[in-house]
């Protein structure tokens, strides 16, 4: 072969490397770590973990662009169902929103562990501190409507409630009302628990319920105990309070590149303090379990 011929061959291998290179960094994670786009929507709940955890980890991978949308879970199930976003966040497992075929597409991945808490207007608080779940589900389905029937003031209740499509309410439908539905106020209904922990503290006689993390460093409203035990993170790792489920992060298919990278950071040894300091549980600390 001559000089000619050499060269143009060696600058041909060279060109041809040079594009197998290119061709391996992709959308994925490479050596400078995972790249690309990420789109949440779906439980109010869990917005506040995942609106920390995204500026956390964008700090740490400037490469990645996260989209975060709250909507209640049945919204986040739906739209990760219909693959309109990566990650669908849920306060419930996705057979309770979807149907058996839609469900079994999605991957879940149990991110953390969320306390929902009745919460009420603080004139009402300075007497009630605590209901028994049988006050609790009067109070909610309107048997009870005025607030001396339960200890308090001589006060009309006002129920601040969630639309049908919120997780929020089907985790407190099932374990603080033990499935009973509760009376809807449409004047009043909010899925924005930011929302309803505002309207709580604006009403005279309202009540409420939302998660702790809402709560956190919040005295605006009274949390209220149930049957006397109060709604703490502790108590929820020893089984003693009952209103308390899985927060979900769930892919249609497994996760994969950056939204595998998220999750993965989310539910890291790392990152465990940062979720109990909002108010949720780390769910590898739960004394029980939930299907």
């Amino acid at each position: 072969m001559n000089k000619k011929k050499w060269a143009a061959a060696l600058l041909i291998s060279v060109f041809a490397a040079g594009l197998a290179l290119t061709g391996c960094g992709g959308n994925d994670a490479g050596e400078s770590g995972p790249s690309g786009k990420v789109t949440v929507s779906g439980s109010s709940a869990l917005l506040p973990l995942a609106k920390d955890a995204a500026q956390k980890f964008k700090a740490k991978n400037d490469q990645v662009s996260i989209t975060l949308n709250a909507g209640g879970s049945g919204t986040g199930l739906k739209q990760v169902s219909e693959g309109s976003v990566d990650i669908g966040n849920s306060d419930v497992f996705a057979k309770e929103k979807l149907p058996e075929a839609k469900a079994a597409e999605l991957v879940d991945h149990k991110v953390a562990v969320t306390v929902m808490a009745p919460v009420v207007s603080k004139e009402i608080g300075t007497n009630v501190k605590s209901l028994t779940k049988a006050q609790l589900q009067d109070i909610f389905t309107g048997k009870v409507t005025n607030w001396k029937d339960v200890g308090g003031p001589d006060e009309a209740v006002v129920l601040i409630t969630r639309p049908s499509t919120s997780g929020t309410r089907a985790l407190f439908t099932k374990y603080a009302l033990d499935g009973k539905e509760e009376l809807s106020n449409k004047s009043m209904e909010t899925d924005d628990s930011g929302t309803l922990v505002q309207t709580v503290s604006q009403t005279k006689g309202a009540i409420g319920y939302v998660a702790l993390s809402y709560l956190m460093n919040n005295n605006t409203v009274t949390p209220l105990a149930i049957d006397g035990v109060e709604p703490t993170l502790d108590n929820v790792y020893n089984g003693k309070y009952p209103v308390w489920g899985y927060e979900h992060m769930y892919t249609k298919g497994e996760a994969t590149g950056a939204v595998k990278a998220f999750i993965d950071f989310i539910m890291s040894k790392d990152y465990s303090a940062d979720i109990e300091k909002q108010g949720y549980g780390v769910a590898s600390k739960m004394k029980v379990t939930r299907e």
